[in-house]
């Protein structure tokens, strides 16, 4: 059976990467997740997927440029669907404790060499001190990232996220000794989700948010699913 996994918790439903949007996630019986991680300037992990504030919070800034305990002050309810209650941006620390998850992907966009080590550096002391051995993948498009996780953190599952088909990334995934190939669905044909299962990776696809996608997909054989509309996605899949 094809497991579901909210898209920044339910990107579609409640505002991206806030904790309303993956307790919204839980209570709907979802139990696996993907989330962006960005540092602080005091080097906490935050959950957020641009680097920058202004398109969910109209704030001007870098979130490297702001302390924690000012960007969990601000409200990411910008360019979300509508939600009636604030929606700060969290610490991944404040996720960890109100939300238990099977298994979260934690997607570490593109980074230098030194801040890649940094970022693999943080999650793997909360990944340790909250003992989420077996719970927890590490997923890049960044081979710095990648290869920064699997010199620093290598018992913590890694993902590549392969987004064009020229990178070769079932290729690419073995390289970095990747548990999952996170591919996106355009890439998604019969024959590369054959070839990277026989590869032993996990195959999970994104961003799949229309039901004949997630049905056409889920009966191709696809690992898990990642979708904007965890809803959808139980309603359609229920269905057949």
């Amino acid at each position: 059976m094809t497991i579901l996994v909210g898209h920044r918790g339910a990107r579609g439903e409640v505002p991206e990467n806030t904790l309303p949007s993956f307790v919204h996630v839980q209570q709907l019986g979802i139990r696996h997740v993907e989330l962006d991680l960005h540092l602080s300037r005091d080097g906490q992990l935050m959950v957020i997927h641009d680097p920058d504030l202004r398109r969910t919070t109209g704030r001007h800034g870098r979130v490297d440029h702001w302390h924690s305990s000012d960007l969990t002050q601000l409200d990411a309810r910008r360019n979300g669907p509508p939600c009636a209650q604030p929606c700060p941006i969290p610490t991944l620390e404040q996720l960890v404790l109100a939300c238990d998850f099977d298994h979260w992907q934690w997607e570490v966009k593109s980074a230098s060499r030194k801040r890649s080590q940094q970022l693999v550096q943080a999650i793997k002391q909360l990944h340790d001190s909250h003992k989420l051995h077996g719970k927890v993948t590490i997923t890049s498009s960044s081979r710095s990232v990648l290869r920064a996780a699997q010199q620093l953190a290598p018992e913590i599952p890694r993902g590549f996220v392969a987004e064009r088909a020229w990178l070769e990334p079932i290729k690419v995934a073995k390289r970095y000794d990747c548990a999952l190939l996170v591919l996106n669905h355009k890439l998604c044909s019969p024959a590369r989700l054959r070839h990277a299962k026989q590869q032993g990776l996990h195959v999970s696809v994104w961003t799949v948010n229309h039901a004949k996608d997630m049905r056409r997909l889920a009966s191709m054989g696809v690992d898990s699913l990642i979708t904007d509309f965890p809803g959808l996605a139980i309603a359609t899949l229920q269905q057949g």
